[in-house]
Formats: structure tokens, C-alpha cells, sequence
């Protein structure tokens, strides 16, 4: 059974940097698509940043492009999202997440994803 273990969350300021992490198990996962979500309150969950494991291709939404990175550890079953340039509107709940049908795209919709992440706040101060 996959499991998702998220860490790295936490409190910081405008323009500062953050790495989360999403330590997976449970799975084969060089062959599915990791992706990072984030769900502010009263708002939905909206998608962040996607890798397919196997190529490391990448798909990041417009609003963190350039400021964000996901990237994989193989040897670790980790992902990472490094978060530089830090806004209060990143302010958020974090969730990490893993699309176990996905072939060759990275989705950006929550529904494809399978399994979750706990999730972990990060809160970005003006």
C-alpha cells in the first residue's frame, strides 16, 4: 500500500525559502507521477508541481513557475518541492500526492492523483 510522509513544512517570511519533502513507500513509484498540491483556506485544493519519476519531466503551474522546483531522490523514494521567493498568497496547506495511472503526462487535476500525503502548513508572513 503506498504511503506518502510529508515534512519540512513551517513559519517563515516574504522572500524567504522552504523545502518540503515527501518520503514515499508502498510502491514501484520510477513508474508513476508525483505532484504537490496546496489548498488555501476556503479555497480548493489547487495543483502546485509535478514529476514523472522515470524522465523527471516537470509541469509546474504559472503561479510558482520560476520560483519553485519538484525534483526525486530515486534512491531515497523522495520528492522534493524547494519553494524560493517565498509570497503570503503561497500561504497554504502542502500536500504531496502520487498518480498511479498516469503514462507519459503530469496531471493538474486532484482527482487523478491516488494517494495522499498528510499534508503540512507552510505560512509565508508579509
Amino acid at each position: 500500500q503506498v504511503q506518502l510522509v510529508e515534512s519540512g513544512g513551517g513559519l517563515v517570511q516574504a522572500g524567504d525559502s522552504l523545502r518540503l519533502s515527501c518520503a514515499a513507500s508502498g510502491g514501484t513509484f520510477s513508474r508513476y507521477v508525483m505532484g504537490w498540491f496546496r489548498q488555501a483556506p476556503g479555497k480548493e485544493r489547487e495543483f502546485v508541481a509535478g514529476i514523472r519519476w522515470s524522465s523527471g519531466l516537470t509541469y509546474y503551474a504559472d503561479s510558482v513557475k520560476g520560483r519553485f522546483t519538484i525534483s526525486r531522490d530515486s534512491a531515497k523514494n523522495t520528492v522534493y518541492l524547494q519553494m524560493n521567493s517565498l509570497k503570503p498568497e503561497d500561504t497554504a496547506v502542502y500536500y504531496c500526492a502520487v498518480d498511479l495511472t498516469a503514462i507519459f503526462v503530469v496531471r493538474n487535476t486532484s482527482n487523478a492523483y491516488d494517494s495522499w500525503g498528510q499534508g503540512g502548513q507552510v505560512t509565508v508572513s508579509s
